[in-house]
């Protein structure tokens, strides 16, 4: 009489385990197991010269970007330039015409490892560089941002 006490007991775990089993299942087909999209991948860096008031942002590797979707902000000590670069652009209030590389406005508009971006402020445009500023440049796309950088003006 013992041995058939054990066998609603084993018949119970067993269709809890297929119960599970089978709701995993459908779950998973349902849900579906897609991996969720990481977003552009880069690696950037950034250098400030003081004497010409450049600001050079060099692609070092990753993703190409898409510069249309991308938005650039500077920073000078923790003050936010008054005019932000359009990026791309060719002529813009604050900046000097005719910035180099992915950011100007005639570039194909990709920006691919390698490739170096160069702006100029104006002498219109708050703060200026001068030697030894922080200068931090975040490069976002559709509101991630994809590098926030921080250099020394020389």
């Amino acid at each position: 009489m013992a041995d058939r006490a054990v066998s609603p007991v084993v018949g119970v775990i067993l269709m809890v385990a297929l119960t599970v089993l089978f709701g995993a299942t459908v779950g998973t087909m349902v849900l579906g197991t897609a991996t969720p999209d990481r977003g552009t991948t880069v690696r950037l860096s950034a250098n400030a010269d003081a004497a010409g008031n450049t600001i050079a942002l060099t692609h070092e590797g990753g993703d190409p970007i898409d510069v249309s979707t991308i938005d650039v902000a500077i920073t000078v000590d923790g003050t936010p330039l008054d005019d932000q670069p359009p990026v791309p652009f060719f002529a813009a209030t604050g900046f000097v015409s005719g910035p180099t590389g992915p950011f100007n406005s005639r570039s194909t508009g990709e920006w691919t490892a390698g490739e170096t971006a160069t702006l100029e402020l104006a002498t219109t445009n708050d703060p200026l560089l001068t030697e030894d500023v922080r200068v931090t440049v975040t490069v976002s796309e559709a509101d991630t941002v994809l590098a926030r950088l921080e250099t020394t003006a020389a």
